[in-house]
């Protein structure tokens, strides 16, 4: 016991002691930038965060112009990167899982070509893959007022996706809400009716009396309430298209390298994970007359999401912060924002310490979502 007790005093003492040699190389550098930083004359102060920024970016979640201020501007670009990293780690996802399948699979065709696709994303820049495709695009797509119209109401050109967007009225946020409340209620069912069979052995239908209520709450609040809902249709006005929503070519072609490139790298540790898992499951589950698919939705998949999920996490935090390469096409992420900002303020340290903060709070958020899941799926020991 006393051994112990000596252990733990000595292990909590190194540790005590490399906190502190951090903090105090820490405490020295910034001291030491400093002061260089006086001797030429320059102060470190944020107070310009505050004031007007004078540029404008090319698209934005919220409401900005020229007049708003820095901070605003780095909102922006936060929303940005927050938005085309869930849309590249959803993509990469499906992609990785769908090819890690098939690679993992005994058909010839589609396990080549899983290959074929896994070992080109490993193997090329995705800089290069991303101005490739931004350049094909860019030379194969018309200019604005000569877009391509899609069902009266899409436009595509060279420079955007142009789609109508549902007008706000008074009472569509309550629609909103009670749909949300239904989808509430249809995880709900969704739990009961595996819980029923898992006791009785025999299914419940869930597909159609789900699509159904959700619609039935749909109908019933809107006409309760009166709702008419009626939409912004995108038309050309001078140089661009005015109303309705659009999706920039340079998002685009963000989130497809990323989702592509990253899905490569995905279906390699789903092809792992697969792996992994013991031959005698998937013989068991065949052997009772399930197909491949339901083998792997049901038997191997499951199982091998223990082995996938800590390496996974890995490639969601690379994605994040792989948006940071849309400065190449001209996309307002936070890096791009960050860029233009010291270019107006000539305040190199303050911005990149800024956006360094919430690269860093954005990558701790995924990481702990991330362990948090796999703390959920990992096996109990005895």
């Amino acid at each position: 016991m006393l051994r112990l007790s000596e252990k733990r005093t000595r292990t909590l003492l190194y540790q005590g002691l490399l906190i502190a040699f951090i903090l105090a190389f820490f405490y020295i550098a910034c001291v030491n930038v400093n002061n260089n930083l006086a001797a030429a004359g320059i102060h470190i102060d944020y107070g310009f965060l505050f004031s007007e920024s004078g540029f404008d970016v090319n698209e934005s979640l919220i409401e900005y112009s020229s007049e708003s201020s820095y901070i605003n501007a780095l909102l922006v670009g936060f929303l940005n990167t927050i938005l085309l990293s869930f849309v590249c780690i959803v993509g990469a996802t499906l992609l990785g899982v769908m090819f890690g399948v098939l690679r993992a699979s005994q058909n010839w065709l589609g396990s080549s070509i899983s290959f074929l696709y896994i070992e080109l994303m490993r193997n090329l820049p995705k800089l290069l893959i991303l101005l490739t495709l931004y350049i094909l695009i860019i030379n194969s797509l018309p200019h604005v007022r000569e877009a391509y119209p899609f069902l009266g109401v899409f436009h595509i050109s060279n420079r955007a996706l142009y789609f109508p967007t549902l007008i706000w009225q008074e009472h569509t946020s309550t629609v909103l809400y009670s749909c949300l409340a239904s989808l509430v209620i249809v995880l709900i069912y969704r739990r009961y009716v595996r819980y029923f069979k898992d006791e009785t052995g025999r299914d419940l239908p869930f597909l159609w009396p789900s699509l159904l209520f959700l619609g039935f709450v749909f109908v019933l609040v809107s006409t309760l309430l009166g709702v008419h809902y009626s939409f912004d249709i995108p038309a050309l006005k001078g140089f661009n298209f005015a109303g309705g929503g659009q999706i920039s070519v340079q998002f685009f072609v963000l989130a497809f390298t990323l989702s592509v490139y990253h899905g490569g790298q995905v279906a390699e540790l789903v092809r792992g994970g697969i792996q992994s898992i013991s031959k005698g499951q998937e013989e068991a589950a065949r052997a009772i007359g399930l197909s491949y698919l339901q083998t792997m939705r049901l038997v191997v998949l499951p199982q091998a999401l223990r082995v996938i999920i800590p390496p996974i996490g890995n490639q969601y935090l690379n994605i994040t912060k792989n948006t940071s390469i849309g400065l190449a096409v001209g996309f307002s992420d936070l890096v791009s924002v960050m860029n233009t900002s010291i270019n107006q303020t000539f305040r190199p340290i303050e911005m990149m310490s800024v956006t360094t903060l919430i690269y860093l709070a954005i990558c701790l958020v995924v990481s702990v979502l991330i362990n948090a899941y796999n703390n959920h799926t990992r096996l109990e020991k005895a």
